[in-house]
């Protein structure tokens, strides 16, 4: 059984695999809470962490001794060609969907839109090539972002049910601004890899692409464990090697 942990800007995703099956997921929003987790996670031999902070130490303190663990870094064996000119500075989470949507469409040209805090979009060639691809402000970055480098406008939360075009009050033009201008910003350029790329499989993740996968014209695959997936088959692929 293989156990695998994801520390995310936001929270932590943790799940168990049986070779390359998921049989249980978890949520922790701080790291004391997957410690205390540990108690409650079935059997496992092999472990892979993967972490965009500092938060992974305590856990790897905490782990048993006898585990086989892998703490991921950009010098560990990935079964795609990285082609990324600073593979140094590329984050973990980045890497680790790309090979999980890999997993699902190995041999095609593969967009990866992980909806997170940021909006990250990773491409992967049909030969199997980790090229790169952008990232921009999530959903929740975005309104933020609207308060703090203003001096009127209030901040308000998320709204995941807003699907008006014209805002007609301040919160709504920001939720419209926020919100729907980020579904063009992903459907344009979903639109943009359309026309330089055949045959291209899109993969929604991220704890935002329920909305965003409800509002997109462009035909896509939505999967919220793709990353986790991603570090099993980082960590299967380590322990074949």
């Amino acid at each position: 059984m293989n156990f695998v942990v994801d520390f995310g800007n936001t929270r932590i995703k943790a799940a168990i695999f049986d070779g390359s099956e998921l049989q249980h997921v978890y949520v922790f929003n701080s790291t004391h809470g997957l410690i205390e987790g540990l108690k409650e996670i079935p059997e496992y031999t092999n472990c892979l962490v993967a972490s965009v902070t500092n938060q992974h130490n305590e856990f790897l303190k905490a782990l048993p001794k006898n585990k086989q663990v892998i703490l991921f870094s950009a010098t560990t064996p990935i079964p795609l060609k990285n082609l990324y000119k600073s593979a140094a500075t590329l984050g973990s989470d980045r890497i680790a969907a790309s090979i999980g949507a890999f997993s699902f469409y190995p041999n095609q040209n593969v967009l990866t839109i992980d909806a997170g805090t940021c909006l990250k979009y990773n491409f992967v060639t049909s030969q199997n090539e980790y090229l790169g691809g952008a990232i921009s402000p999530g959903l929740t970055m975005r309104l933020k972002a609207m308060k703090e480098f203003t001096h009127a406008l209030p901040l308000i939360e998320i709204d995941k049910t807003y699907v008006d075009l014209i805002g007609t009050n301040t919160k709504d033009s920001l939720l419209s601004g926020a919100l729907i201008g980020a579904v063009a910003e992903v459907d344009g350029i979903i639109s943009k890899y359309l026309l330089n790329y055949a045959n291209l499989q899109v993969v929604l993740t991220g704890g935002d692409a329920d909305y965003l996968g409800k509002q997109l014209k462009n035909r896509l695959f939505a999967n919220q464990n793709i990353l986790l997936y991603g570090l099993n088959t980082i960590l299967n692929y380590n322990l074949e090697k």
